[in-house]
């Protein structure tokens, strides 16, 4: 006993003070991209035909961060020219139709549904559902479990059964082996509910995009509630989608 007190003196708080304190993640971190509207349009095109993912549209000059996974090649190739990436992973949303974009989102506390918050507000319980992922997106969610973001401070947890939960939390490109796993865990899940799409993979597809194995997009399966960009979403985009959209 003794030992564990003395390991708790030499290590202190570890816990962020996130929300209350504002959290700067590393340099190098990819997060809220700005699409510069002055930028030559046939450098744009090029970048668009060099996207991996097709996520920029050249035309209307947006980014599909849905669809992004966050390489990178459009800051590099055009040097900056067309593309930089912020440090910023305020990155939920609401709508589908708001990932499409130049380098601003609605606020998501100001477009959550606010039955969702009166409701779900002090507890939230989330079924997490692994759609065919390649263990990242979960991986980074167990994260929050850790010391330092401690989610359950929140009111938030993740439990085993979709009879306990409140929702579903999907990452994955939902492969056709996992459709129905995904209808049958919704359905178990007492209403009202909430989904969340998480990671560019439940979104649109992700790396997996327009192959015949993957759904590649949950809203097209049920209603999406809220929508977690990134391959994966950082620990703190997640952390910060789920405080400003249910509390």
């Amino acid at each position: 006993m003794l030992k564990v007190i003395q390991n708790r003196r030499e290590q202190g708080y570890r816990t962020t003070n996130y929300p209350k304190e504002p959290i700067t993640l590393y340099s190098r971190y990819r997060g809220l991209p700005t699409v510069h509207q002055e930028c030559d349009k046939e450098l744009a095109r090029q970048c668009a035909e060099a996207c991996p993912q097709q996520a920029i549209d050249a035309d209307k000059m947006l980014i599909d961060i849905g669809r992004c996974t966050f390489c990178g090649q459009c800051e590099i190739q055009s040097q900056g020219e067309l593309v930089t990436f912020s440090n910023n992973f305020e990155l939920g949303t609401s709508s589908r139709e708001a990932l499409f974009t130049s380098g601003s989102l609605p606020a998501l506390a100001e477009h959550s549904k606010q039955h969702f918050k009166s409701l779900f507000g002090r507890s939230l319980q989330l079924r997490q559902i692994s759609a065919g992922g390649c263990n990242s997106c979960e991986a980074d969610t167990n994260v929050l479990g850790t010391p330092f973001f401690d989610l359950q401070r929140f009111g938030i947890d993740f439990v085993a059964s979709p009879r306990h939960a409140d929702g579903i939390h999907v990452t994955g490109p939902i492969s056709n082996n996992m459709k129905a796993a995904v209808l049958s865990t919704y359905e178990a899940v007492p209403s009202p509910k909430v989904v969340i799409a998480s990671g560019c993979c439940s979104i649109s597809g992700g790396p997996f995009w327009g192959s015949k194995d993957v759904v590649g997009d949950l809203n097209s399966l049920i209603p999406v509630d809220l929508y977690i960009p990134g391959c994966p979403p950082h620990p703190m985009t997640t952390l910060h989608a789920l405080l400003h959209f249910f509390k």
